[in-house]
């Protein structure tokens, strides 16, 4: 068997290449890399691969384990359908930032050092600021620059943890670091900052939905859970994770359910079941951590799904608006169809929700922990009701909003039908399809029981009825246009603050001393220096004009022509000879000395 490549550089190779490439040879291009990448995941076997040294560290490219493999198959799988749905449009830019995003991602979690894994940690950034840049719109520029500085920041954060880390003695492998420290607690924000966590991941719904349609499914994939995976290396069984991933899994409801994006509602979706994932995380038992990696993978696959439906509505209409959409399931009703396969993902039985999240449900019931059980089961009816019941409700079953449209393009279709099919296979044959590629396939787990299936199917009809009363009482909050402010209020209002105040106080400041140094100060040093040398020969030649008996009028003509010679620099020989022996003089008694 062949070795395998490097997998990173397969895409961040084909990323390179795209933008060299025209009409249907980009296409056919875009295509072969996730492919070949897939091809290629097959041949990497368990162990270390890939080592180079730098200084005196040593840099681990690939470290292939149950947790590295499983992430970066769903990953490849991820990349392949997210270029297939973006293919038809043919935009360098679309695709470049995809193979690019998928390749940093991959390096991520196939670093074995932390120096790799902030590499690659870093480049996710520029992936993501790609795939908002493609939508080229004011808006989506607007909110790259805010990712990239909320980035910048979280990967300053990082650095500076791990330069303190290794400064403490802490060594360079991706391992479990304990909370002791200054370094180890800045390297814990950095993460969380791509996780989302509450307060420091606002930029999350802030920036996804101004995204372009393939773009918004590359950066829902990547930056979280590549943020899950390393919270799983370094931090397993950190107490505070129980508490964040609470937080996450509760507090984006109460924003996704007046929200009026559609977009923005999943992207709200998405912290909640990112917090799921970082409570198994907080456990840290098999069963937990097992749950947080199946989670991942099948949140994923549903939550890719259902971008790309809502992607293909704002691409046919113009809009993904809730107040400008309904109806659609007559102009598109195979996209209904996947849109409604993705909302089933989500939780019901023999989905890939349902043999995923309850991997965690399970093990925080079994851990005595009834508080945080209670919070989870409330998220997970809440991201149903949300994910699973408004989405598709307001986009495709809601009042006739009277727009007429084509149906997807047929590589929509066949993106969003590929991630439907794998769904019903994951979630139907989870102990042949995704429970051996957990990180240890040891642990066992059935989740078709009857309690289980019973309470899962009681659930979801709960939601369905809730959701219709509560539209058909009024209790449900009505859908206004308007753009709902979360932490992100800090830097979307207070940076245009901050600049304003630097603007009358620092940039004053800067003018008044610009108009009294350059203004005042240089001009007269200027003058002064410019005129030191005629000045200073003046002062020499005064006992030679007085011995020559020069009047005043004459000292005043020899004056002016030796500042006439000096700004022409048009001396006698003889005087320049003078003053260079002088100068050779002075030199020889300073050595002398």
């Amino acid at each position: 068997m062949p070795d395998a490549l490097p997998p990173a550089f397969l895409y961040l190779l084909g990323a390179l290449v795209v933008p060299f490439l025209r009409g249907r040879s980009r296409q056919i291009f875009a295509l072969a890399v996730p492919v070949i990448g897939l091809l290629n995941f097959y041949l990497i076997t368990p162990g270390i691969h890939w080592t180079a040294n730098l200084l005196e560290f040593e840099l681990i490219l690939g470290r292939a384990d149950g947790w590295s493999l499983v992430f970066t198959h769903i990953f490849t799988f991820i990349a392949f359908v997210g270029i297939l749905y973006i293919v038809r449009d043919n935009v360098a830019l679309d695709l470049s930032a995809g193979l690019l995003y998928a390749g940093s991602a991959i390096g991520a979690v196939m670093a074995g050092d932390l120096i790799t894994l902030f590499f690659f940690w870093e480049m996710l950034s520029l992936g993501a600021i790609l795939c908002l840049l493609a939508r080229d719109t004011p808006s989506s520029g607007r909110a790259a620059m805010r990712y990239l500085l909320v980035h910048l920041f979280g990967g300053l954060v990082l650095l500076a943890g791990l330069v303190l880390h290794l400064a403490a003695g802490g060594g360079t492998a991706l391992e479990k670091i304990e909370l002791s420290g200054v370094g180890s607690w800045l390297m814990f924000l950095g993460f969380g900052i791509n996780c989302a966590w509450p307060v420091v991941g606002a930029w999350l719904t802030d920036t996804y939905p101004e995204a372009s349609v393939g773009g918004i499914i590359f950066m829902a994939t990547f930056t979280t859970k590549t943020a899950v995976y390393v919270l799983a290396r370094v931090f397993p069984g950190e107490p505070l994770l129980l508490w964040i991933g609470v937080a996450m899994v509760v507090l984006p409801l109460c924003h996704a359910v007046i929200e009026n994006d559609l977009r923005r509602v999943l992207a709200y979706c998405v912290i909640n079941q990112v917090g799921f994932m970082v409570v198994g995380i907080g456990l840290d038992t098999a069963l937990s951590l097992n749950g947080s990696a199946a989670h991942a993978y099948c949140h994923i696959l549903y939550k890719a799904l259902l971008f790309m439906a809502i992607g293909a509505v704002l691409q046919r209409t113009g809009t993904a608006k809730a107040t400008e959409l309904g109806g659609l399931a007559r102009s598109m009703p195979v996209t209904c169809l996947f849109c409604c396969v993705g909302a089933l993902s989500i939780s019901a039985p023999l989905f890939a929700g349902f043999v995923g999240k309850s991997m965690i449900l399970g093990a925080t019931a079994s851990g005595g922990q009834g508080a945080i059980y209670l919070a989870l089961l409330f998220g997970a009816a809440g991201a149903f009701l949300m994910a699973g019941i408004k989405v598709p409700f307001f986009a495709f079953f809601h009042r006739d909003s009277g727009i007429r449209c084509q149906e997807a393009p047929l590589n929509q279709l066949l993106a969003m039908g590929t991630i439907a099919v794998v769904s019903l296979l994951v979630g139907t044959f989870p102990h042949q399809v995704l429970y051996p590629m957990l990180p240890d396939p040891s642990v066992r787990y059935e989740p078709y029981t009857v309690g289980h299936v019973t309470d899962q199917i009681l659930l979801l009809l709960f939601c369905g009825l809730a959701f219709a009363l509560m539209r058909r009482t009024g209790w449900y909050p009505a859908e206004i246009r308007a753009t709902n402010l979360d932490a992100d209020w800090i830097y979307r209002k207070g940076g245009p603050l901050v600049y304003r105040l630097a603007d009358k106080s620092l940039n004053a400041i800067n003018a008044a001393v610009s108009r009294r140094f350059l203004g005042g100060f240089v001009p007269a040093l200027t003058g002064f220096l410019a005129s030191a040398g005629p000045r200073f020969v003046c002062f020499l030649l005064r006992p030679v004009w007085a011995l020559q008996g020069l009047t005043p009028e004459e000292v005043a003509a020899a004056r002016h022509s030796v500042f006439q010679r000096a700004e022409h620099e048009a001396f006698p020989i003889g005087i320049t000879a003078f003053f260079g022996v002088l100068l050779l003089g002075l030199l020889s008694l300073l050595m002398r000395v």
